[in-house]
C-alpha cells in the first residue's frame, strides 16, 4: 500500500478536499496492539494497489490529537483499529477490529 502518513490537524482539510473527487482512507492504527498489528497486515495483504482510493495512515499513538478530530468531523466512535473511507467530506463507512477487511473497504 501507498501509505500517507497522516501526523497533523491540517491534513484533514486536505483529506477532505481531496475526497470530492476520490475515496479516502484513513487507517487509524496502534502500534501496540496486537489486534490493530494484525488488521493492518490482513488491510496490506489484500489491498488492491491499482484502486484509486488515497490511503492515509495515523500512528494515534503519537498523533491522539488526529485521532481525537477525526473521530468529531467525522462523527464516529473512537476505535482502534480502525478504518473510516472518507468521501465529499463525510465518513461513508467504517469498520474497526477483526471486521476491517480490504474487499468490504474497497467497495464502499
Amino acid at each position: 500500500m501507498n501509505w500517507i502518513p497522516l501526523t497533523s490537524l491540517s491534513q484533514l482539510s486536505e483529506i477532505d478536499a481531496l475526497s470530492k473527487n476520490q475515496a479516502v482512507l484513513i487507517f487509524k492504527h496502534s502500534t501496540r496492539c496486537s489486534i490493530s498489528n494484525m488488521a493492518l497486515g490482513r488491510l496490506e495483504t489484500k489491498w488492491d494497489d491499482s484502486s484509486e482510493i488515497k490511503t492515509f495512515y495515523l500512528d494515534l499513538l503519537k498523533h491522539r490529537d488526529v485521532s481525537n478530530e477525526i473521530a468529531e468531523r467525522y462523527r464516529v466512535t473512537h476505535q482502534s483499529p480502525q478504518a473510516l473511507i472518507i468521501s465529499d467530506g463525510t465518513c461513508k463507512f467504517h469498520q474497526s477490529h477483526s471486521e476491517i477487511n480490504a474487499a468490504d473497504l474497497l467497495a464502499n
